[in-house]
């Protein structure tokens, strides 16, 4: 295998594995903490199930990089081609890793609170958005780039 498919591969296994096990741990957080909250209040189940789900986007993002960043990868593609493969795989995988576990923490403490018998569920949902901003931002940053190519 050459260089160049290692490097691009090595990007894609990034970009999915980073996003997807970010959302496994934001959705996580906010699981357990639903499970507990179920115990003070079922009757919110609806509320806390809703805050739980955010967190999947994250690797959701991770396979519409793979999508378009798959449509450039060949036997003969070009170091600079496969470089940015690898970079923006570094990059989307990180920022959803780290985006999908912020956000879970966000939540689990809107699903707590909501189960505690607060009003939170809307300010939850307008907090739990800004981390999701930057994996936002670092998918519109791959696909501008796998544009480009």
């Amino acid at each position: 295998m050459s260089t160049t498919l290692l490097m691009a591969y090595l990007g894609i296994a990034l970009m999915v594995g980073l996003a997807g096990i970010g959302s496994c741990y934001g959705l996580s957080f906010c699981g357990i903490t639903a499970i507990g909250a179920m115990r003070k209040d079922p009757s919110k189940m609806g509320q806390y199930i809703g805050l739980s789900a955010l967190p999947s986007s994250q690797g959701l993002y991770g396979f519409v990089g793979w999508y378009f960043a798959s449509q450039h990868i060949a036997a003969d593609m070009s170091v600079l081609s496969a470089t940015a493969i690898l970079l923006c795989g570094l990059l989307l995988g990180s920022v959803g890793l780290l985006s999908a576990m912020k956000q879970g923490k966000v939540l689990a403490h809107g699903i707590a609170a909501t189960a505690d018998g607060h009003n939170v569920f809307a300010i939850s949902m307008v907090e739990a958005v800004f981390p999701e901003l930057y994996a936002i931002l670092a998918l519109l940053v791959t696909l501008l780039t796998m544009f480009s190519l």
